[in-house]
């Protein structure tokens, strides 16, 4: 199929309409079929249980052409899993991992053109979301939820491209409760960081570091990353029960520990253990991995030894690995490259 005629390498993280979109309602216990449309607009009611109650979760993955031709996505069983976990923690019917997983393919098929071609430094972004369409007055679960997953080409998440180092604060706000639901991926728990990301861009800065919401000593997480540090041969990430967890961290473990014979751990990170660190980076499906270069603690100003010019070697190589396993010029792990045939 023939390319769109846009230009791949000049997009930005932004949303533009392609042609297909996948649809699925839930009433009266259960799913229907689903299907393929063309409709980029949703209709509702005014009481909708996501407009009056926020009962919404969503996904975020990619698919990427291969130097030879192919089109791919990146272990969708896993978004899958992670929505069917969220919808859980909101009340809401779960939409089956297989079904989710066969939407990807669908909407990846039906929007061919639209992914961009090898080398471009763009992806076709995929967002499936899940919300209560139903109308309810009471504070309480809809009576029914519509499943959408829109696909839209995007460039790199952080201006000046993804290996540019950025410049983060720490944020006075928490961005979750220690028992709330900062381990899924609910649009509320986003909505929370929107005045400190406006706050910290005003500022001049990238992002967030947030600290536990308990003591205000130990590293969390971004408002849309998780963070990862290197020390030596160490791969380390914050270990926390309201850490969001990453597709993109996670795989990034197992490509350190078996890929680069790193040696990894998830534990808890005290936040003035941050200036012993070699590298420190923020990791997900948007950015893949962004290097930062300084941390700014209400003007006390750490500055990452591999500085706001480069990325870290470390880091490079975990990128570029990834990179490479997600474009398939490197041998993935079973199960983690799917082809849209």
């Amino acid at each position: 199929m023939e390319k769109k005629n846009l230009d791949w390498g000049k997009l930005t993280f932004s949303y533009q309409p392609t042609d297909y979109r996948y649809v699925a309602n839930w009433e009266n216990g259960s799913w229907d079929e689903g299907e393929l449309s063309t409709e980029a607009n949703v209709t509702m009611s005014e009481c909708a249980g996501v407009l009056q109650y926020a009962q919404a979760v969503f996904e975020g993955l990619k698919a990427y052409t291969t130097k030879d031709g192919r089109i791919v996505t990146f272990r969708p069983d896993l978004n899958g899993e992670r929505i069917e976990r969220s919808a859980k923690r909101l009340v809401m019917p779960v939409f089956p991992k297989e079904r989710f997983v066969d939407a990807v393919k669908k909407v990846v098929k039906a929007n061919e053109a639209w992914v961009p071609p090898f080398g471009s430094g763009a992806t076709l972004y995929l967002r499936p979301f899940l919300f209560g369409i139903g109308p309810v007055i009471g504070v309480a679960p809809a009576p029914s939820y519509q499943f959408r997953m829109f696909a839209t080409p995007v460039g790199p998440y952080f201006p000046g491209g993804a290996v540019k180092p950025i410049r983060v604060k720490v944020s006075d706000y928490d961005r979750a409760a220690p028992v709330g639901t900062g381990d899924i991926k609910a649009g509320l728990n986003y909505a929370m960081s929107l005045r400190a990301i406006d706050e910290a861009h005003r500022e001049g800065f990238n992002e967030n570091f947030y600290l536990d919401s308990k003591t205000r000593t130990n590293l969390e997480e971004t408002g849309g990353a998780n963070i990862i540090c290197i020390k030596g041969n160490k791969f380390i990430t914050p270990k926390s029960n309201t850490i969001l967890p990453s597709v993109t961290r996670r795989s990034l473990e197992v490509v350190a520990k078996d890929y680069l014979g790193m040696e990894v751990e998830e534990r808890v990170i005290p936040f003035t253990e941050l200036k012993e660190m070699d590298e420190i980076g923020v990791c997900g499906t948007a950015a893949v991995i962004a290097p930062v270069g300084e941390i700014n603690d209400h003007g006390d100003v750490i500055k990452v030894p591999t500085g706001m010019e480069n990325c870290g070697p470390v880091l490079k190589k975990l990128r570029d690995t990834l990179t490479g396993i997600q474009m398939c010029e490197i041998e993935a792990p079973e199960g983690w490259i799917v082809e849209i045939k």
